[in-house]
């Protein structure tokens, strides 16, 4: 059972908390549900509209308004009976059983530990950067919504990502305010005599203190790590000062504290969940942790509490391109992680090293933390289909001999939390046709229901849409300029820019070169002339950010500012500055065509152009990441040839004018085509095929469930499984794997014969096991996939042993004669029951390697 520990706020004794209903209050701030259950925002509003607008935080309402405002809203009998039937209303939705409940009522699976560097959740707890954060929050939020039993781990940065200005010149300048932990709706962790819960990490010659914070997240837990602690160094103060900042040695300590630290959390809460999903490989130091303490549960050596701790873990990568991992020097493990492998795990540095690399016996050779994750987990998978293929790639060195499509890296596509991106009309017109708990569980009948939905409600909504998009930009804008100490001039002008009724087109991302934001810039003539005709006006708008070492990005940001800033240009384009969470829902909720231009197959899913899809928004992106599955001509439109080009300069200027003649003789015309009520009717037949067809497809229900019934409910039975009776099939699987080792080089194949008859080839192969037993192999016909599709497979049969030969059998196998006989080829592979194969053990012997038959 978990432990008993007390959830305060170091505030709470200077709040009025004598107040007759505060704690009520003080519950609904508290719970992030209010980010995108939006039922709770008239009650901040009532306390301080004005705050309240500004910063969206519940919590820092509820502590700035003085005391005399909340005990005049407290004695309000109307105010009163929102809040408590609020509050009844999450109690309900907390008690009622979800989608898991229902569904699986007995499931063996009771917690799923999610480990991920940074969480967008709201921009009132800024400890994200991107599109990484972005699929934790909306994952979380997710499993809230469904009843799964996810607990969030990360860490409480104090200073998070950076926030951008831009100076007189269009540089970027990149600031770092101070999260006060008061201002963040989050509590700390209390012991039960009131004690902070605290966690000593021991680093080289001294220890880290490291605090713990709950953030709740509706049904969901998320636990948070700092080291802001008043006992430790000054130095070590800063290991969670900013998202990632700083050299390696100060990214290799944030990861020890997220992956050990996280453990040893949970540990101290009393919590044991089967499951540990690694959202990235920042989080792979979990993986031994989690071993050492299964050692200690067993009385276990390491390499069996790994291998039955490894079948409950899940790596999902995030990264399209090998530069992307996180690789430590070894002198940087052996510092911080020396002692602990010889002590704690009881192994050696070597060992520990090996973990991390390919060639063990490279000294050189880095520590790749995706390789201690692979090493550690039961299953991997990328974040989108294409993806997945991308990681076999990046990955097949760990599987030597193995042919690339049976490279263990599955894929789980990403999705977005659909109820935290769409706007209140996006969410009246799905409600009015699809009912309020569409996203709770199954979305199967959404396509249908939504297609009732008449062309001009479809219409109406979206111009409503565009109008409070231009609304917040015009506001956002000036409030910009302003702050840049531009003239009373400029900044009244920027209140008249952009217009609802002509298309807008919005692109907002990470400038970073892969993702190529400058391409519409290529031709800055033609844009122009595209922005500026008179007939079929086009207005963009634009944000994002570089990272602070990221010249190259920073100049493709001040190319477009003064690209914005020249007469002609400055009332079609705006681009908005300190691209965070806000100003991407407003985006994404009010834009008719987000565009997306990365080299393929660089970007591992994207999520943006997901969020567009509930909101009518339409994509027109690189077959890169989810869009190469996602696209369809009917749904949005296409750039490029969906091959593969490098950074070929040559190809760019060719996909740049490729971008241009699908805006001017493809989308342009067609939202201006109008009919005689002025509804553009292709335009509106593709919003509504978008809208039904894919935002059920790319929801964040649609991954949870995924990810649930392929792989936390399988990871929960098969971890349980190897832990039973003190880890004794743990045990096994491991003298079954030295068996292996030993006995491998031994075997052998004899002769091969091939027979034709009735249309089919019977293939008769001698195989030498010599001292390893018949049933810790499996002996199979193999062919490659033709055109992509999936490879032949075929076990054969143990027929007979070979007389006169110790060790020695005729093994056989019936395929149809529709292929080549030199297309097939027979192989022996280790076999043994609930082990991943060839994830956890990677021999395999090839008569006849694939392409040399």
């Amino acid at each position: 059972m978990p432990k008993q520990i007390r959830v305060s706020h170091p505030l709470y004794n200077l709040l009025p908390t004598e107040i007759k209903g505060f704690d009520s209050l003080a519950e609904l701030a508290l719970d992030l549900r209010w980010s995108w259950d939006h039922g709770t925002d008239e009650v901040w509003r009532q306390l301080d509209q004005n705050l309240w607008k500004i910063t969206h935080n519940p919590w820092l309402v509820l502590q700035t308004v003085s005391r005399d405002r909340i005990e005049r809203m407290l004695a309000d009998p109307v105010f009163c009976e929102k809040v408590e039937t609020l509050i009844q209303t999450r109690r309900q939705i907390e008690e009622t059983p979800a989608w898991f409940q229902q569904r699986y009522p007995q499931a063996p699976l009771t917690g799923v530990a999610y480990f991920s560097m940074e969480f967008m959740l709201n921009e009132a707890l800024p400890i994200y950067s991107g599109g990484l954060g972005n699929v934790a929050g909306d994952q979380l939020k997710a499993a809230s919504d469904l009843g799964v039993p996810v607990i969030g781990v990360g860490l409480l940065f104090q200073q998070g990502y950076f926030r951008q200005v831009f100076d007189k010149d269009g540089r970027q300048q990149a600031l770092f305010p101070y999260n006060d932990p008061g201002q963040l709706p989050i509590t700390p962790l209390r012991q039960a005599n009131g004690e902070w819960l605290r966690l000593e990490i021991p680093l080289p010659g001294y220890s880290v203190w490291i605090r713990a914070w709950q953030v709740q997240v509706g049904r969901v837990k998320l636990y948070l790590l700092d080291s802001n602690d008043a006992a430790n160094f000054p130095t070590h103060r800063g290991i969670t000062s900013e998202l990632y900042g700083g050299g390696p040695e100060l990214r290799l300590k944030q990861e020890l504290v997220l992956g050990i630290g996280g453990c040893r959390l949970l540990t101290a809460l009393g919590l044991q969940p089967q499951v540990y999903h690694l959202n990235e490989g920042h989080a792979a130091f979990a993986v031994l942790e989690r071993a050492r303490h299964c050692m200690h549960e067993t009385a276990q050596p390491f390499a069996v509490a790994l291998a039955i701790t490894r079948a409950g873990n899940l790596f999902t990568t995030h990264t399209a391109v090998a530069a992307g991992f996180d690789r430590f020097a070894p002198v940087l493990i052996e510092q911080y992680l020396g002692k602990y492998a010889e002590q704690e795990l009881g192994i050696s540095l070597f060992d520990l090293l090996a973990l991390g690399r390919q060639n063990p016996y490279d000294p050189q050779e880095s520590f790749n933390m995706a390789y201690l994750a692979i090493r550690g987990s039961g299953a991997v998978n990328g974040v989108s289909r294409l993806h997945g293929q991308v990681s076999r790639h990046l990955f097949e060195p760990l599987f030597p001999h193995w042919p690339l499509a049976e490279v263990p890296v599955g894929s789980v596509t990403n999705g977005v939390h659909v109820p935290t991106w769409d706007s209140a009309p996006a969410d009246n017109i799905w409600t009015q046709a699809c009912g309020k708990d569409r996203w709770l569980g199954t979305t199967d009948t959404l396509e249908q229901d939504i297609n009732c939905v008449s062309d001009a409600d479809l219409w109406q909504f979206r111009l409503a849409a565009s109008k409070s998009l231009v609304e917040y930009t015009r506001e956002r804008l000036s409030r910009q300029l302003a702050a840049s100490g531009a003239s009373p001039k400029a900044v009244a002008k920027a209140e008249q820019l952009l217009d609802p009724n002509i298309l807008t087109l919005g692109f907002a991302r990470r400038f970073a070169t892969y993702k190529r934001p400058n391409l519409l810039l290529h031709d800055p003539e033609r844009l122009l002339r595209l922005l500026t005709n008179r007939d079929h006006p086009v207005q963009l708008i634009l944000a994002g950010k570089a990272h602070p070492d990221d010249m190259a990005g920073q100049s493709l940001i001040q190319e477009w500012l003064h690209f914005i800033r020249r007469p002609e240009t400055r009332l079609h384009v705006i681009f908005l500055s300190d691209y965070y969470m806000s100003l991407t829902e407003h985006l994404v909720q009010g834009v008719d065509v987000w565009i997306n231009t990365p080299r393929r197959p660089w970007e591992a899913c994207g999520t943006s152009g997901m969020k567009v899809l509930v909101n009518g928004g339409l994509n027109l992106s690189v077959l890169d990441g989810w869009w190469a599955e996602a696209y369809a001509p009917e749904l949005g439109w296409a750039l490029g040839d969906g091959q593969e080009h490098g950074d070929d300069p040559v190809w760019d200027a060719m996909e740049a004018e490729m971008l241009y003649d699908l805006l001017e003789r493809k989308v342009v015309p067609e939202f201006y085509d109008r009919d005689e009520q002025c509804i553009p009717t292709a335009w509106v037949a593709r919003m509504r095929e978008s809208m039904s067809r894919l935002t059920p497809r790319f929801s964040a229900s649609r991954t949870v469930c995924e990810y649930t019934e392929q792989h936390y409910l399988p990871a929960a039975a098969a971890y349980q499984a190897r832990l039973a009776e003190k880890g004794a099939i743990g045990q096994q699987i491991v003298n079954w794997l030295h068996s292996l080792e030993q006995k491998w080089a031994t075997l052998r194949f004899g002769k091969t014969t091939v027979a034709t008859k009735d249309e089919q080839l019977l293939f008769e192969v001698q195989v030498y096991l010599n001292d390893l037993a018949p049933e810790a192999v499996l002996v199979e016909l193999y062919a490659d996939g033709i055109e992509g599709g999936s490879p032949v497979r075929q076990t054969m049969h143990r027929d007979r042993p070979l007389v006169g030969a110790s060790g020695g059998y005729v093994y056989s196998a019936i395929v149809p004669a529709s292929r080549p006989q030199a297309d097939f080829t027979s192989r022996v592979i280790p076999h043994h029951a609930g082990v991943a194969v060839p994830l956890e053990v990677t021999q395999i012997l090839w008569h006849t390697p694939p392409g040399e038959q």
